[in-house]
């Protein structure tokens, strides 16, 4: 008997370093990759939010495809199917006469419900379930402790895992894939999905098309160009805050949310960089940011579905009062906050926003509006191209103060941020052009106008530009 695997992919959508896809091929003779939309995926999340925007959305179906070439070129079909994942996945068990199914296990709830449901329903054709680790750098099950015991503080977790953990080489992928006859690969469209045209109007508004493109191979020439071609990262740590466009960051997220990267080949590609190029505060505090990703990775395993609760993993339950007038405002960036309304825009129409833009909306809308933060956390899912559930939600735990920091009342003061980080307005005025005639510390805080100024320059406040919708310090740092 022919021993037929299914490879289900989730956000795994890369060849390289996919120990799912090592395993499967290694094992089976006959591998059938697929891949599923779910219909949980586009339906709507907490607070009336999509669960995925028509930005994540664009870059899921670009990595899907992109997928599907690379697995053609290795001799097969990736099997692309919208609806429930557990009816899918069992039909074809069925059809094909499946033994195994191969997939990457995630720990965070609504992953593990499904999860258990799969196996479950699949059990019963005596099919197996194999669930394989590949979404962090370090692997679980090298930690120097059960993830039970992860330490509650991120600096303890890294100097530890830097200690006592060796990085474990990439899986590598045979250059052929044993298969059967398959249908050919439909990729679905936006409509399709259900996404109007007013929303994917949105992914060229105004010329400001998306950086970012979805798939594997746009994830690995990212890396080439960050570290080899333009060698940007030998000047990361310097340039990481900043705010206008693609060299500063490493802008990696996206792909290593989809899985269209591993963490694990950024990791490697790096230490080879400072092998051969250099080695500095640059090279070391990419690897420290994935070393944040795995953290929130296990603090959400740790923690379970207290990350998505109200008082996050301290418990902590601080009293809000829904301000609508204020929660909308501040999602279409009208706050009368130049810095918060220049990154608010940009995610509207990007998908996307700097490291410094997200903490600082995120302080905004739960410190000076008082609002619940997981509303916030929840528009963020719809929004970012680059959401990754365990980043998502411990960041917000994180500037909420329930979270994993050590620090009391963590608080971002708006305008000291604008004047260290955009001292010239320069990121303010492209997305907010009405400011654009302003010298730059108006252009940071244009509340310090008189009345004659506002005339001059011809912004008037609560005509051309909103009122703040809260007074904090006003000071220009």
């Amino acid at each position: 008997m022919n021993l037929v695997a299914i490879v289900w992919f989730r956000n795994n959508l890369r060849i390289h370093d996919n120990e799912v896809l090592v395993k499967a091929i290694a094992k089976a003779e006959i591998v059938i990759p697929v891949y599923v939309i779910d219909n949980e995926l586009l339906g709507t999340a907490n607070f009336g939010f999509r669960k995925m925007g028509v930005h994540r959305a664009k870059f899921m179906l670009e990595a899907v495809t992109d997928l599907a070439k690379s697995l053609e070129q290795l001799g097969t079909k990736l099997q692309v199917h919208i609806g429930d994942t557990t009816e899918i996945l069992n039909k074809l068990v069925a059809e094909y006469g499946v033994n195994t199914i191969y997939a990457e296990a995630y720990h965070t709830s609504e992953e593990q419900t499904l999860q258990e449901k799969v196996e479950t329903t699949v059990w019963k054709k005596q099919v197996t379930v194999v669930w394989e680790e590949g979404n962090t750098m370090v692997h679980s099950a090298d930690l120097p402790f059960p993830v039970a015991q992860l330490p509650n503080i991120f600096t303890e977790f890294r100097k530890a895992a830097e200690r006592e953990v060796r990085i474990r080489p990439l899986a590598k992928t045979t250059h052929k894939i044993k298969s059967i006859s398959l249908p050919a690969t439909v990729i679905p469209t936006l409509p399709s999905l259900g996404y109007s045209s007013a929303e994917i109007a949105k992914l060229t508004e105004s010329g400001k098309k998306q950086f970012f493109e979805g798939g594997e191979t746009a994830g690995l020439d990212r890396v080439q160009e960050y570290l080899w071609d333009t060698n940007l990262i030998e000047t990361y740590k310097e340039t990481r805050n900043g705010l206008l466009g693609n060299k500063y960051s490493t802008k990696f997220s996206a792909w290593l949310a989809f899985g269209c990267l591993s963490a694990r080949y950024i990791y490697h590609e790096v230490r080879k960089y400072e092998r051969e190029i250099c080695s500095n505060d640059s090279t070391y505090w990419v690897i420290f940011e994935l070393y944040w990703r795995d953290y929130f990775a296990f603090v959400a395993r740790k923690f379970g579905t207290s990350i998505f609760l109200k008082g996050g993993i301290k418990q902590q339950i601080t009293t809000t009062k829904t301000f609508k007038a204020g929660i909308d405002k501040w999602i279409v960036g009208e706050t009368g906050n130049p810095f918060i309304d220049a990154n608010m825009r940009e995610l509207a129409l990007t998908g996307f926003m700097s490291n410094r833009g997200r903490q600082n909306v995120a302080s905004y809308f739960v410190k000076d509006l008082k609002q619940d933060w997981r509303i916030g956390a929840a528009y963020f899912e719809q929004q970012l191209i680059d959401y990754d559930v365990c980043s998502n939600w411990g960041n917000w735990n994180y500037v909420a103060g329930i979270g994993n920091d050590p620090r009391e009342n963590r608080y971002f003061n708006t305008y000291k941020q604008a004047s260290m980080y955009d001292a010239e307005a320069k990121y303010i005025k492209r997305w907010v052009p009405v400011l654009a005639t302003l010298p730059p510390t108006y252009a940071i805080n244009p509340n310090t106008m008189t009345k004659e100024e506002q005339k001059q320059f011809g912004v008037v406040l609560g005509v051309n530009y909103p009122l703040p919708l809260v007074r904090i310090a006003e000071k220009v740092w």
